[in-house]
């Protein structure tokens, strides 16, 4: 059915025509059997939307979807579903998720589309026999269609490994928030014999892994284009508008010595590499690197006079409801647990000042995160005060506000972050958007350029996300003082 697993590309079988021809309208909103796909009769897809279904059949069934967070990637990837329900009779569909607030998540929208997802996560008895007895009834032509949704780490386990031998030829895998699966164990986990595959993320490439993300592409496909940037589904009213406010911070007197070190310590780091192998602008590839950078990206995030900032903030916004507020996972350095902040946090808006919020964290149960969610949509809670686990793919489109207390260095936390907050709702305008950046130290000439060549990066990240925002004039005025201290002025 395929070529061999050494071939560049591993194209499916099927002659796959390019979709939603003049002659196709209309054909998706037939009465599909249950469990079978078909397209919502309400649902209208945007432009783009159809663009990227057509590149992706276009690309023979493989490819990846770079599209910004909140502008619909799983409406799409269902679409073609669909698609490929009508042109080959597709018999089963595979959605991969890194998280298992995500498989609720696609359940709801794959009901939408009138599947009955099998949810395959957590305990192998609660979902194994249901899956192996759907698999029989598939081979024997008494069921027409499977969804099964899955995590990464249930992906990887044996009891579900040994059913990917059983699915037929006629199966799609998509990859969600797909930029997790270019790890090395999860990458060897995804089955080769499936040869439709769709990857989706507002971030494929991997952050400090070249070879992971090539791994990926090498199994999704290449991303397609046109990518569907920020910019895009702003103008497109995929994402709404948003004010941008960037809060400058300095460091302690403690936390500019640490920062000072460290700081030091990459320079050194990249001093040897370009002596031993010569000069490589992109110090991301260093190895070496990864460790002093993290650490130094958690101690600006653990920056104690965040709290302050936010203390002067939320003063005299009391009122304010709907507002996520983004908190560190902690500092290395000062030996800060993952919680303090975030404890923090939740001192000053609940005790101090009156504000009604909860925590939201890896560790809050499935069905609590969805009495959180119901609360917050409806206004009983103001806030959610969140350390990562509302980065990738969490939609809470009621989110009016951000307070950003703390991003790593990665770009996809940056703009998984932000995305989160722009998704359209029928009571949101525009979005606005509190994000809390630390000034680096005066440094000494020793360090003073490793500074503005690791800055320069995020600050040309910041600038992007100033030039986008409504009060775009204002907001980087504020980054002004930043640029000039630095002498990056051309970011």
């Amino acid at each position: 059915m395929y070529l061999t697993q050494n071939s560049v590309q591993q194209i499916p079988a099927f002659r796959l025509r390019i979709p939603f021809a003049r002659e196709d309208k209309g054909k998706y909103h037939h009465q599909a059997l249950p469990g079978c796909p078909r397209i919502p009769p309400s649902l209208q897809l945007r432009q783009y939307q159809h663009q990227a279904v057509t590149n992706w059949f276009a690309n023979n069934g493989r490819g990846t979807l770079k599209m910004a967070t909140g502008s619909g990637k799983t409406i799409t990837a269902l679409a073609i579903t669909c698609e490929l329900y009508q042109q080959i009779n597709l018999q089963v569909l595979l959605v991969v998720c890194p998280y298992r607030h995500l498989v609720t998540q696609w359940a709801r929208e794959c009901e939408k589309f009138n599947l009955q997802p099998i949810l395959a996560f957590e305990n192998v008895r609660s979902w194994q026999s249901q899956l192996s007895t759907q698999l029989y009834n598939l081979r024997s032509g008494s069921q027409g269609f499977i969804t099964i949704i899955t995590t990464n780490s249930t992906l990887i386990g044996e009891g579900f490994q040994s059913q990917l031998k059983y699915l037929p030829p006629k199966t799609l895998i998509i990859g969600d928030e797909a930029h997790n699966l270019g790890a090395p164990k999860l990458e060897e986990s995804l089955p080769r014999r499936v040869g439709l595959r769709l990857a989706l993320s507002a971030t494929p490439e991997r952050y400090f892994d070249d070879s992971g993300t090539q791994s990926l592409f090498d199994y999704f496909g290449p991303v397609l284009q046109p990518e569907f940037t920020l910019r895009d589904a702003i103008a497109q009213g995929a994402l709404v508008h948003y004010l941008y406010y960037p809060i400058l911070v300095e460091l302690t007197e403690t936390e500019s010595i640490a920062y000072l070190k460290l700081t030091k310590k990459i320079g050194r780091s990249l001093l040897y590499r370009e002596r031993k192998i010569g000069n490589n602008p992109n110090f991301e590839d260093n190895e070496d690197l990864k460790p002093l950078l993290m650490q130094r990206a958690r101690l600006i995030g653990a920056a104690a006079n965040k709290l302050s900032a936010l203390r002067q903030l939320m003063a005299t916004r009391r009122e304010t409801t709907h507002t996520l507020f983004y908190c560190s996972d902690g500092s290395l350095e000062t030996g800060r647990s993952s919680l303090q902040q975030l404890k923090a946090v939740v001192k000053i808006l609940g005790g101090d000042l009156g504000y009604k919020v909860s925590t939201y964290t890896a560790q809050t149960q499935l069905e609590e995160r969805e009495v959180l969610r119901r609360q917050f949509e409806s206004g009983e809670l103001q806030g959610l005060v969140a350390i990562r686990c509302l980065d990738e793919g969490v939609d809470i489109p009621a989110i009016k506000t951000a307070v950003i207390l703390s991003s790593s260095g990665n770009p996809r936390q940056f703009i998984q972050r932000r995305g989160r907050v722009l998704r359209p709702h029928p009571s949101k305008e525009r979005a606005t958007i509190y994000d809390m950046i630390v000034l680096p130290p005066d440094l000494d000439r020793e360090t003073i350029e490793v500074e503005r060549n690791l800055l320069r990066k995020e600050l040309r990240r910041f600038v992007e996300f100033a030039d986008l925002a409504d009060n775009a004039g204002e907001a980087r005025m504020k980054l002004l003082d930043l640029q000039k201290r630095y002498g990056l002025l051309d970011v």
